[in-house]
């Protein structure tokens, strides 16, 4: 079976202008036409980028800011050409990219959706056929003939991933504009192209959300710096951008930018002691105080390698951290349950018992489980099953 996409050797140039005056009189433009040009530098957001897609995939694109992903995705739906190289399409191409894509803000929610469907190709009896499942999953039904500008960004995505969706493309697009809707509608949307993707359909899924990703996809490739890192099994390759974000198994961290909080968190270190399942995590934060405040407390979040939080520890003799002029270092240890293998990141977090938050940083420090809690046994953990493998033991043999 051939594939439903080929990308060959994709490569995209843009042309940076380097202008050195921000203003420019008549005189100094009549004088510049017979003066050096300004400067253009050339910046390659993708380079020689190549991989193929079966019929039914699903597919994550993975990678840092900037590392060329909308860009990629820009060029799969045939809105920018490459620069260099070829994209052989077997099918029809939905592309979710941005909020309002496709759309036009002075008319109502009803004729965007005939609109938007015919920029995807579609005939005006299949919109129509498909009208009322559109309308039911965006949830605009009260304002169908309101002019889209008068729609928030949410409800504008909400009906632009309804008819994208809806549409029974061959192929699927979706960048992380999902991020956009609340916590209700992504699982429905990720529910969406979970049914997509059973009917046989193709699903190419751009998104930092990494539990997103690992429950929809089965296989992912890794954009850095415009080039193809790596493309492999979706868990393996979320553990290489974890691992390369954090900076590998990293144990210790210490801040860069104090903030104006009355008190902060000025480092952390991490020391895992003991084997499966009896690990004990160790946690020596600093605590730095730049003017008086109230007593603090903390807590310490862990989750794993796609971000799902995994439990919080909130030790039960807590330091009552006061005011001090001098750094105060308090050390704590974890009694961790049997995890499975995998990435673990840890947040701290210091401030009044409930009420407010002096200062928290989020995912800095990680560890890692190599060896599974299940001595013995080498079945394979599974994101999907659970993070925590606790002793059982059968009682009536």
């Amino acid at each position: 079976m051939k594939p439903i996409l080929e990308v060959q050797n994709i490569s995209k140039k843009f042309l940076i202008q380097h202008q050195q005056l921000p203003y420019l009189s008549f005189r100094d433009k009549l004088s510049g036409l017979f003066s050096a040009k300004e400067a253009t530098e050339e910046f390659w957001a993708l380079r020689d980028i190549s991989f193929d897609v079966q019929p039914g995939e699903s597919i994550g694109i993975i990678g840092r800011n900037g590392a060329g992903k909308s860009t990629l995705l820009k060029i799969l739906s045939r809105i920018t050409p490459p620069t260099t190289g070829r994209i052989t399409v077997r099918g029809r191409i939905a592309s979710l990219l941005e909020v309002g894509t496709g759309f036009h803000q002075e008319l109502t929610g009803r004729e965007n959706i005939f609109m938007n469907g015919s920029i995807l190709g579609m005939k005006h009896a299949e919109i129509k056929a498909k009208f009322d499942e559109i309308v039911d999953f965006s949830g605009t039904e009260k304002f169908l003939d309101t002019p889209l500008k008068h729609y928030s960004s949410g409800m504008q995505l909400r009906l632009a991933f309804a008819v994208a969706a809806h549409l029974e493309p061959e192929i699927l697009i979706i960048d992380e504009v999902l991020a956009v809707g609340d916590a209700e509608f992504q699982k429905k949307c990720i529910g969406k192209m979970e049914t997509v993707n059973k009917s046989g359909k193709t699903i190419l899924f751009v998104s930092h959300n990494m539990a997103a990703v690992s429950n929809l996809c089965r296989r992912a490739i890794l954009i850095e710096k415009g080039g193809l890192k790596k493309q492999g099994t979706v868990s393996e390759i979320i553990h290489d951008y974890q691992a390369a974000s954090l900076g590998g198994n990293t144990a210790q961290w210490t801040t860069s930018a104090p903030g104006k909080s009355a008190a902060y968190i000025s480092q952390v270190a991490l020391h895992l002691q003991g084997t499966q399942p009896s690990h004990t995590l160790s946690v020596k934060i600093g605590i730095a105080s730049q003017s008086r405040h109230k007593d603090l407390f903390v807590a310490y979040d862990i989750s794993n390698s796609i971000g799902v939080p995994v439990l919080q520890a909130t030790p039960k003799q807590q330091p009552f951290i006061k005011f001090s002029e001098t750094e105060q270092i308090i050390e704590t240890e974890i009694e961790l349950p049997p995890l499975i293998p995998d990435q673990y990141k840890v947040s701290v977090w210091i401030g009044e018992h409930n009420t407010e938050t002096m200062c928290w940083e989020k995912e800095i420090v990680a560890f890692e489980i190599s060896e599974s809690p299940a001595k013995g046994r080498s079945f394979p953990h599974s994101h999907s099953n659970g993070f925590i493998v606790p002793n059982s033991r059968i009682v009536n043999a």
